[in-house]
């Protein structure tokens, strides 16, 4: 009796172990290539922030104001990596990408696409009141190794029009419960362009859930996500998040990355990391 008992406790072990899946996701808005910034330029911190990706090592990660040398830079020294995604501007290299990386001998894509956040998502666009075209990328994933499938969902709102964040916030929410409609956990992050005192916090937050609210209480350390390259001020500024599908695994950690190297940020936001089992 007791082998029977130890041997279905290790078989329960067992596969509650096989059942149980982590990855580690990141959202990181790099700063476009603007030749205006200084010190800050992107050929003087691209390595930089290359290295900082490589260290932190997320399984997937979700850029935005990517434009196509930059993401395409990345792509070539990141070569556990690949990525899916468009420009803004056209659909195909013009333009601010919001593309997702992803690790490719760990994870098939089974779908991908890119819709524009507006009245008409399926062309090339620009929303209501917002000052230029957005987009949200997504794909659906599958691990090679478990089967375990999810979606990932990637996007950068305007950060002009009001009225463009609500109804981005809305029109995204819709895109994932058409898509999803077998029920897989899912990811939504990005550079949002909202304080957690908006109504497109508050409406995002009553449907999914903030991995920042992980640990939040003990947490210590920075809170906010955009520095605007101030590197020797506090970051408070929150408007970048990784939620996740509201009922699906558990976040096994968070963290907003304020690494500085040389005394700077390689970027004028922060990347901000989230460990999700499933």
């Amino acid at each position: 009796m007791k082998r029977i008992i130890l041997l279905s406790a290790t078989l329960l072990i067992l596969i509650v172990n096989v059942q149980s899946q982590s990855y580690q996701f990141m959202t990181y808005n790099l700063r476009y290539d603007n030749p205006k910034d200084g010190i800050n330029r992107w050929d003087v911190r691209k390595d930089n922030l290359v290295n900082l990706i490589l260290k932190y090592n997320p399984d997937v990660f979700g850029i935005q104001e990517g434009l196509y040398n930059q993401v395409e830079y990345m792509d070539s020294l990141l070569s556990e990596y690949t990525y899916v995604g468009v420009g803004r501007h056209d659909g195909k290299t013009q333009g601010e990408y919001s593309a997702v990386f992803y690790k490719k001998d760990l994870f098939k894509v089974i779908k991908q696409s890119t819709f524009w956040l507006s009245r008409k998502p399926d062309k090339v666009s620009k929303g209501w009141d917002a000052a230029l075209n957005r987009i949200c990328t997504y794909m659906f994933l599958e691990d090679k190794d478990s089967g375990k499938r999810f979606w990932v969902f990637n996007t950068h709102f305007d950060h002009v029009g009001k009225k463009a964040r609500i109804n981005s916030a809305h029109l995204i929410y819709k895109k994932i419960k058409e898509l999803n409609t077998e029920g897989y956990p899912y990811i939504f992050m990005g550079d949002l362009n909202s304080k957690p005192d908006t109504k497109v916090y508050h409406y995002l937050d009553s449907l999914l859930y903030d991995t920042y609210n992980y640990g939040r209480e003990g947490r210590l350390g920075v809170q906010g996500t955009f520095n605007g390259f101030k590197h020797d001020q506090p970051v408070i500024d929150r408007i970048d998040y990784i939620f996740k599908s509201k009922n699906d695994g558990k976040v096994k950690a968070f963290k907003i990355i304020d690494d500085k190297i040389n005394g700077r940020f390689p970027s004028d936001h922060l990347p901000v990391m989230a460990e999700i089992e499933w």
